[in-house]
């Protein structure tokens, strides 16, 4: 052996990875039962057909659910807020006059209708014709009628017999309400061809009084904000600024 070949001999293995041949034997019938190949699936063409489908489906439906449930919070929202808001006052227009003596007390009629002589609340107040005339100069005029809720809590206030009277805020005495008698009728009688207006009766005229009766006969709105207040407010022919009248019915606890 030369030198050559014993150099090539030693050094070769360092270059030169040695491999180990591998033992091998033949396959058996066991070793392909226990070898199991996995199968692939293949879906037919129907099948994905109708899985598109669905999911086409399930993304269209996402958005119309989110909107119907935005559309229910917001109905729900807006039941919420209705139930809680106060109700409304309702409104009317309604006939009223002020009368009296010259010297006398103040009377005071509410109509529905200017022909009808039973009027639907007729009211004699404890305060002077002359002193009310007096308040009047003022352009404001409000007059409070009161009564306890302790007392009468389930009487209408029209029918509440006796109010306590304050006018500008001073109590001066008591309202009651009256019945359409043999005078206040044929008065009412008297003035049904009046829709607006302010003057005097004579004493004597189609009636059996011997003074002179003052009077103010004018529409007001009727405002009903519940079964424990209700006011009249006089309206000022064509808009004008005038005299501002109210009365406000009111049940105090």
């Amino acid at each position: 052996m030369t030198m050559i070949d014993a150099l090539r001999r030693f050094f070769l293995p360092c270059f030169t990875p040695t491999t180990t041949a591998a033992t091998t034997r033949p396959a058996t019938s066991a070793d392909a039962t226990n070898k199991v190949t996995p199968t692939k699936k293949r879906l037919s063409a129907s099948l994905r057909d109708d899985l598109d489908d669905q999911g086409t489906h399930a993304r269209e439906a996402e958005p119309q659910n989110q909107e119907n449930d935005s559309q229910e919070s917001t109905s729900t929202t807006d039941e919420i807020m209705f139930s809680m808001a106060p109700p409304r006052p309702s409104k009317s227009m309604v006939i009223g006059t002020i009368f009296g003596h010259r010297k006398g007390h103040v009377w005071f009629c509410i109509q529905h209708d200017r022909l009808s002589s039973k009027p639907s609340l007729l009211l004699e107040l404890s305060i002077h014709t002359h002193q009310l005339v007096q308040e009047m100069r003022c352009d404001l005029v409000r007059i409070v009628l009161e009564c306890d809720r302790s007392e009468l809590c389930s009487c209408p206030l029209r029918l509440v017999p006796v109010f306590t009277l304050f006018c500008n805020g001073r109590k001066i005495g008591f309202a009651w309400r009256r019945k359409t008698g043999d005078q206040i009728g044929p008065l009412l009688k008297t003035m049904q061809s009046i829709n607006v207006g302010a003057g005097v009766i004579p004493a004597g005229f189609r009636s059996s009084d011997s003074e002179e009766i003052m009077y103010m006969r004018a529409n007001y709105e009727h405002v009903v904000g519940s079964a424990d207040s209700e006011s009249f407010h006089l309206i000022n022919p064509d808009e004008c600024p005038g005299q501002e009248l109210s009365v406000f019915l009111i049940r105090s606890s």
